[in-house]
């Protein structure tokens, strides 16, 4: 759901601003670019023309320059030096490479804090940030606004039409960071006016008469502060709305942008920025202007991940996640930043284990993402991020590990370039099997603050509700509330806690008209303000379940509850839902144990030519959720597959790609007519097979 936030500079400026056709920058039959990031600033000049040459022959596409260097822009205020990055940019075009250009707004120089030490963000704590690190900056700051601006146009109006130039980032990974400052108090309660008019109505909606928190004046309220009041006693709903005031914040500094480079630049110039892969704060689908938007993906950060190899192999649900999310709205996407090789900043930071790279690269790939670029060329002799790795060792010029893995992909495309049929059609089992998943920041952001289980994480309940279906070979497509479900055969409710009457109607319809729903725990529970709804606990949803939950268990960390579907025993721990069902013959799963063994844990109905399937159980395994949606398939006559944890198999442009992230070999059952063109019918760990079918 892109909305506009109220109190922006676009409601002044925004005229014609709107993002462009985005399918025109990437021609189909490029299949995917490769580009790198390059730091001019940090290398001796004599060393730029060796660097950019290399990297040309490398066989990138394009370099990404100055999003870290302001400084070196504007190294006194109101005086500008674009002189060393005109003289990059030629280097680029000599080099038949192309330029994405980023904005210098994650950090500014010193000289602007010393002056203006307003510019920075205030904490939890009420102190301010101080020159030093990135991300600092309070975003709702007018001083702040005013530097960015002259900044941004000082580079459209110098690069705004030059040819080697083809796009813009903007800042860098928006994170949206709360900011407490006297300014951000004020937008706040701006933000807070223009939403609710009357401080009645804001009242209701805060529930403020609970522990006598009315207010008489907007000019009374303050941002909620965890820290400071308690994070248990914190008025919940009041910190919901900060989460919406701080994302829509970070959504319009995006689209200020956007204000001042449009008309300065090129239509043939796109404009993106580099949201996390999983981002919590900012919410990348509140922004309004952007052409499209771009992510970062650092799969490997320590963790154990699958089997004996996953250290080295990394965790495939972060970048799994991304490529479902950032293309269901504005149906391009690339991948700005990917993990070149070992990090400085992980729990451990491992060697990856060769051809890791190069298996998530063909990951983004079979994910039909338009480009993929690493952070960054060479790694760094000195600063805060000189552990970390790059496309090239210490010395400058050699590859490293993840070099010589770009290069071979770079190298493998040609075959794929030469194999592209601009006439395949995408196989008819994957539209048979496209699936939905509905996602809301408002819902992580209420769920967070209100758990009910140490062991309860949105995300990784989402999660695991997304890798059953690509499990299944399915196309998942995360989408928001507001959707249209009609093309989908399945459609996915994981946890949305916040409903309204118009989204109970649209699920009923869907399911009217021939769709199979899938409710889970904690969906349809409280009104969008947050409130739980008057009535017996979840009563919104009985109709579609034709069951009512009498409210919900939790098991000790350790413990085991059981369940019993289709003469099989499961365990469950994390979270259930004590369910009556109204009709015994739509019982699919029941407790076996605790005092309310009987209970219904999953339930089934049919509504006009459609299903309604609630999953009332949270397991850790996922094994109960997986044969339940496989039923769901089954009773639909939609044919799944059954890959393992770990494999990932994808059709994008007239290709298959599989790739594996468990520490097992996995042989794929080929046609006859399959025509493998990278790999082996067995894909070992670690591996990629693509072909054709």
């Amino acid at each position: 759901m892109k909305r506009n936030f109220i109190i922006g500079i676009l409601a002044i400026l925004g005229l014609g601003l709107n993002a462009q056709d985005t399918a025109r920058f990437f021609p189909k039959e490029d299949l995917m670019s490769f580009g790198i990031y390059y730091y001019p600033e940090h290398w001796d000049k004599s060393q730029w023309e060796r660097d950019i040459r290399n990297i040309s022959e490398i066989g990138f596409d394009f370099i990404h320059l100055s999003e870290f260097a302001w400084a070196d822009m504007e190294p006194q205020e109101g005086t500008y030096d674009f002189d060393w990055l005109d003289q990059v940019i030629d280097l680029a075009a000599k080099y038949r490479l192309k330029v994405i250009l980023g904005t210098p707004t994650a950090i500014p120089p010193v000289w602007m804090g010393i002056k203006h030490p307003e510019i920075y963000r205030m904490g939890s704590d009420y102190l301010r940030g101080e020159h030093g690190t990135r991300a600092l900056q309070s975003l709702s700051n007018p001083i702040w606004r005013d530097y960015s601006k002259k900044i941004i146009a000082q580079m459209g109006q110098r690069y705004g039409h030059h040819p080697t130039v083809v796009g813009w980032q903007l800042d860098n990974e928006p994170e949206a960071k709360e900011d407490y400052s006297p300014t951000s108090q004020e937008a706040f309660r701006q933000w807070l006016k223009e939403k609710y008019k009357t401080i009645a109505a804001l009242n209701q909606a805060w529930g403020a008469a609970f522990w006598s928190q009315k207010y008489a004046d907007f000019k009374q309220i303050s941002i909620p502060n965890a820290d400071h009041v308690g994070w248990w006693g914190t008025n919940p709903h009041a910190l919901l709305d900060f989460k919406r005031y701080t994302a829509d914040t970070q959504a319009e500094f995006l689209d200020f942008q956007v204000a001042i480079l449009r008309p300065l630049i090129s239509k043939n110039q796109y404009i993106t920025t580099n949201y996390t892969a999983t981002t919590f704060g900012a919410d990348p689908w509140r922004t309004q202007k952007l052409d499209f938007d771009s992510f970062t993906s650092y799969p490997n950060k320590g963790q154990a991940n699958i089997g004996k190899n996953g250290f080295r192999l990394g965790d495939p649900k972060e970048l799994s996640f991304a490529l479902s999310y950032f293309k269901q709205h504005d149906k391009v996407s690339g991948v700005m930043e990917l993990q070149p090789g070992f990090v400085n900043w992980g729990a451990i930071n491992p060697l990856l284990q060769p051809g890791a790279l190069r298996m998530w690269l063909y990951h983004c790939f079979g994910g039909d993402l338009s480009f993929a670029c690493s952070y960054r060329y060479r790694q760094i002799n000195y600063g805060a991020e000189q552990y970390h790795a790059g496309m090239t060792t210490l010395d400058g010029h050699s590859l490293s590990q993840g070099g010589k893995e770009y290069q071979q992909v770079i190298e493998e495309r040609k075959i794929l370039r030469e194999a592209y049929d601009p006439k395949a059609k995408k196989p008819k089992i994957l539209e048979q099997r496209r699936t939905a998943l509905l996602w809301s920041h408002d819902n992580r952001w209420s769920l967070s603050r209100q758990a009910q289980t140490s062991q309860w994480n949105t995300m990784s309940f989402f999660q695991k509700y997304l890798e059953t279906v690509k499990s299944f070979g399915a196309t998942a497509e995360i989408v928001d509330g507001e959707a249209d479900l009609k093309a989908y055969k399945v459609v996915i409710v994981p946890a949305y806690e916040m409903v309204d009457e118009a989204m109970l109607k649209k699920w009923q319809d869907y399911v009217a008209q021939g769709g199979n729903l899938v409710l889970t725990i904690r969906t349809g529970v409280k009104d969008k303000r947050g409130h739980l709804f008057q009535g017996a606990y979840a009563h919104k949803i009985y109709p579609l379940i034709d069951a009512e939950i009498d409210y919900f268990d939790q098991l000790l960390p350790n413990a085991k509850g059981t369940i019993k579907a289709k003469g099989q025993e499961y365990y469950w721990n994390n979270w259930a839902d004590l369910i009556h069902a109204h009709t015994p013959e739509n019982v699919w799963a029941t407790y076996t144990d605790q005092f309310y063994a009987g209970k219904s844990a999953v339930v089934t109905n049919t509504i006009g030519k459609g299903t309604v399937t609630y999953i009332g159980v949270d397991t850790d395994t996922g094994d109960l959720e997986r044969d339940i949606l496989a039923q769901v398939y089954e009773n639909a006559h939609i044919p799944i597959a059954n890959y393992p944890e770990g494999v990932y198999v994808q059709w994008r442009d007239g290709f298959w790609v599989a790739v594996n992230y468990s520490s097992e070999d996995y042989g794929l059952t080929l046609p006859t007519d399959a025509e493998i063109l990278l790999g082996t019918p067995t894909v070992p760990s670690g591996g990629v097979t693509v072909w054709t079918e």
